[in-house]
């Protein structure tokens, strides 16, 4: 038989250790903790090439069709301005919008909206035509065109087929 004295003494030092956390259960859930939030923070999700391709064209012919609804609706001329060496285009007098830089950008339009070999433009007219003209946007692998109808300055954006190399 114990006597309430010893009782009182091992319920206190049982008490005692569960009243608290070690010194090393707290290092060992700092250092979990710190691992984890290294994980979440260096995070970067990947960049999809075929997504890359089909959202820059889509932002492009998105501009073009902006700037044929502009003509319409002020009726007078607005050009699209392609920087084909600094990967980005502006609508009329706006700002520049800036493509992703890992891609690459060729122009194929009249002569005479072609400044110099790297910046042209498409113009659309207020009766909605326009210059006319086709932007292929490439990643190497695949390939999208955004192409304006010159007489209808209708935007359409189409899968390019790959280049057979011989």
């Amino acid at each position: 038989m114990t006597s309430p004295f010893e009782r009182h003494r091992r319920f206190g030092a049982e008490r005692g250790r569960e009243a608290g956390f070690t010194l090393i259960e707290v290092i060992v859930t700092l250092a979990i903790l710190s691992i984890a939030l290294a994980l979440i923070v260096g995070y970067k999700p990947p960049w999809s090439t075929s997504l890359g391709v089909r959202g820059t064209a889509a932002r492009l012919a998105a501009g073009l069709r902006l700037a044929r609804s502009e003509a319409i609706l002020h009726n007078r001329p607005i050009a699209v301005e392609l920087d084909l060496a600094k990967n980005q285009f502006r609508v009329g007098a706006g700002t520049r919008q800036q493509l992703s830089p890992q891609l690459s950008i060729a122009l194929l339009t009249i002569a005479g909206e072609r400044r110099d070999t790297t910046i042209a433009d498409i113009r659309f007219n207020p009766d909605g035509s326009s210059t006319g003209g086709r932007v292929t946007i490439a990643d190497g692998a695949r390939s999208v065109s955004v192409g304006v109808e010159w007489l209808s300055g209708r935007v359409s954006v189409a899968d390019t087929p790959p280049v057979l190399r011989q």
